[in-house]
């Protein structure tokens, strides 16, 4: 820890799926201005370009952009593999790449099923298993996976993506109890409605009005993604050294009925 701060990561490696915008760009940006060096892996190169460049120039520290679908087993591989080979170690493991497309469950496609849960739960297990293997030989190592408010409550329309959640939450759980032995913590983030870049857009498709959304909340506002991304720093710094297991909520506050 550079003087003695125990949110610094200096010289860490910390790979971010879902690096390319929203959450996963700004914890990249908050990382890299920490002391880490960062791996981007989305599936779009373009986007995984622009964060990269921004983190170098802002921050001066390397930002590895690795173009990735965690759905492909194959892309997990390489990835491992390439920030292995170049990198050396990885430190940190943000499992963020997630999404969802609503239907009704009587309505829903298998196929629509199947991406939804290889996307928002198969994909991250495996990346934990292969990153995980490395931090056991390193005997260190931080995991943080990013979940949603909607594995915790639930949501109409989102049978696929809520069950999906939840077991992400549950991974957390039963990784961090078998990797806790070789000094790996992980945890979790269950998010509330956060304003990033791709969720505006999908509010303003399914026509939910914002302030309609901000208004349910305690805070009467929606989130950023930067305030999620200090979240993702507290669990993945040693300043929780000794939380693991654990899901934190950042959702602007619990929706409850009753008197106002």
């Amino acid at each position: 820890m550079a003087d003695g701060n125990p949110f610094r990561l200096d010289d860490r490696v910390a790979v971010i799926t879902g690096g390319g915008t929203g959450v996963g760009a700004a914890t990249a940006m908050l990382f890299a201005e920490h002391g880490a060096d960062v791996v981007l892996a989305a599936r779009h190169a373009d986007e995984l370009e622009r964060v990269a460049d921004a983190v170098g120039q802002r921050t001066g520290r390397r930002a590895l952009p690795v173009v990735t679908d965690v759905r492909s087993d194959g892309d997990i591989t390489r990835l491992v593999d390439r920030v292995s080979t170049e990198l050396g170690r990885v430190d940190v493991l943000v499992n963020n790449a997630g999404g969802t497309s609503t239907a009704r469950l009587a309505e829903a496609s298998t196929a629509s099923i199947d991406k939804v849960i290889g996307l928002n739960l198969r994909g991250p297990t495996i990346l934990t298993r292969e990153v995980g293997k490395l931090m056991m030989r390193q005997r260190s190592g931080t995991i943080v996976n990013v979940s949603s408010n909607a594995g915790v409550v639930g949501m109409k329309g989102g049978a696929a993506y809520s069950s999906a959640k939840a077991g992400l939450q549950m991974l957390t759980r039963v990784a961090a109890a078998e990797f806790g032995p070789y000094g790996i913590r992980v945890n979790c983030v269950a998010l509330g409605p956060i304003a990033s870049e791709r969720v505006i857009k999908a509010w303003q498709t399914a026509a939910l009005d914002e302030d309609a959304l901000a208004a349910r909340l305690p805070l009467r506002r929606v989130g950023l993604p930067v305030e999620v991304a200090r979240c993702i720093l507290f669990l993945a710094s040693p300043a929780s050294s000794y939380v693991t297991g654990q899901t934190l909520n950042c959702d602007g506050g619990p929706v409850m009925g009753g008197l106002d």
